[in-house]
C-alpha cells in the first residue's frame, strides 16, 4: 500500500521518503557513535567497602576475581597463566584502555598481586583496585 499525494491535474504523486530515512540513518550514526561500551568480566563479587573510594569513567578491561580464586575476563573464566595473552591481546586492540582488578574482598591478596603482575607484564601500566565507597563523604 503506497501513500500518495494528489496534485492539482488529479494525478497522484509517491511520498518521498528519502529525507526520513537519512534522518533515521543519521539519529543511528549518532547513538552507535556515543554509547560506551563497558566490558563486564562476567560475573559479580563482593567487593570491600573504602573511604577513599573514588568512582572513575575509565577502566575498559576489568579482570574480576572470586573469592575462590576463580579468575573472570570479558565473561570467560580463566586461568592465572591465560591472563597476559589475553591483556596483551586487549590491549593491542585498544592500546590506550587501563585495567581494573574487582576482587572479592575475600579474595586472597596474593592472587591479587599475581593477576597485577601479569597485567603489568602484558603492557598496561595503569591499574587500579574496584571498591565501593563507604558514603562517607
Amino acid at each position: 500500500m503506497r501513500a500518495r499525494h494528489s496534485s492539482e491535474d488529479g494525478e497522484e504523486q509517491p511520498i518521498d521518503l528519502a529525507p526520513m530515512l537519512d534522518f533515521v540513518l543519521n539519529l543511528l550514526i549518532f547513538f552507535i557513535i556515543t554509547t560506551s561500551f563497558v566490558k563486564d568480566p562476567g560475573m559479580t563479587v563482593v567487593r570491600p567497602k573504602a573511604e577513599t573510594a573514588v568512582y572513575r569513567e575509565s577502566g575498559n578491561i576489568l579482570i574480576a576475581l572470586r573469592d575462590n580464586g576463580d579468575i573472570w575476563i570479558d565473561r570467560q573464566q580463566v586461568d592465572l597463566r591465560e591472563v597476559r595473552a589475553i591483556i596483551e591481546r586487549m590491549h593491542v586492540e585498544r592500546p590506550e584502555d587501563s585495567a581494573v582488578i574487582v576482587a572479592d574482598k575475600s579474595a586472597r591478596a596474593g592472587l591479587v598481586a599475581k593477576i597485577m603482575d601479569e597485567v603489568k607484564l602484558a603492557g598496561i601500566n595503569e591499574i587500579a583496585i574496584g571498591a565501593e565507597s563507604t558514603g562517607e563523604e
